[in-house]
């Protein structure tokens, strides 16, 4: 086989591994991992705990998303949105997946365990068990609740930088938690609206399924207007100060704006633009909160 064709075989291969961590959704986790880092120290962070700390969190969240496509290729083959996932597809197989998911897993609790701290590799330990089994295995097949009570896997990624850089878990640390674990609701129920058709296809008891549009639609308003209240708790204790509150109110007052239209005047594109707003609200909240922090120094 001539060596152009071997290079692009190899390199077509390492995409599809790639792809099997998830990296959108990885993205995100690494992101408010760092932020959780900076947070927590009122002056520069070591450098070693943020580097190692970043990189092991890194590492196991894509051994989960790895996990998670293993454990749901049959109903990844059978939704419009995933069936060309790597597993689903046929270009790697279910052994590839396992090996690969241990290795990178494995890798990156040494590194937490040996060059952050101990705490850190048992709660990312912990929420690998809670997003890989707990939610994956468990919830996700069996309630529609599954994104409320597996959300607090997906909210631990500040926790687990917190305790990187300071090797404690301290109140601010869970408000950070607490504003994630709030947000997940509905940010993927809005998926799951324009989505319904593919998850009721795949049997999956996603909340439109089960309980109709309309409940999940005032469900998504109700989970919103507690994520506003949510988000003023670090203005209210003092965490951050009003740069940030002023950021959250413009972006709690459109995220409102959505979840009120998405009652009122439904539609597949209006919920689509409500999730990918919901990241891009999430996203600049925790920069808002870094900003406040060094602009408080």
């Amino acid at each position: 086989m001539p060596e152009s064709a071997i290079s692009r075989r190899s390199g077509g291969r390492a995409q599809q591994f790639f792809q099997l961590t998830k990296p959108r959704v990885v993205s995100l986790i690494v992101f408010t991992a760092m932020i959780g880092m900076l947070l927590a120290q009122p002056g520069a962070v070591p450098l070693e705990p943020f580097v190692f700390g970043t990189i092991g969190i890194a590492l196991v969240a894509g051994a989960a998303a790895a996990f998670n496509c293993l454990v749901e290729q049959k109903i990844d083959a059978i939704m419009l949105r995933t069936k060309r996932r790597p597993l689903p597809s046929g270009a790697i197989t279910t052994g590839q997946t396992l090996l690969f998911a241990g290795a990178i897993g494995g890798v990156g609790l040494v590194l937490l365990y040996q060059l952050v701290n101990p705490l850190t590799m048992w709660l990312t330990a912990a929420t690998f068990v809670g997003y890989a089994v707990i939610y994956t295995l468990v919830l996700k097949p069996l309630t529609p609740q599954n994104i409320v009570i597996g959300g607090a896997s997906g909210a631990m990624p500040p926790v687990l930088g917190w305790a990187a850089v300071t090797g404690e878990v301290s109140h601010d640390a869970l408000l950070l938690f607490l504003i994630i674990f709030a947000w997940t609701p509905p940010h993927f129920w809005s998926l799951a609206l324009y989505r319904r058709d593919d998850y009721a296809k795949a049997g999956v008891p996603m909340l439109p399924v089960t309980h109709g549009d309309r409940f999940t639609r005032l469900s998504v308003l109700l989970y919103t207007i507690i994520l506003t209240a949510v988000t003023l708790l670090p203005f209210a204790t003092r965490m951050s100060g009003l740069v940030y509150l002023a950021c959250v109110l413009v972006l709690d007052a459109i995220y409102l704006a959505y979840a009120v239209r998405l009652v009122r005047r439904y539609s597949d594109a209006l919920a689509r633009q409500a999730f990918r707003y919901s990241i891009v609200y999430l996203s600049a909240l925790f920069v808002a909160l870094l900003a406040d922090h060094y602009l408080a120094l």
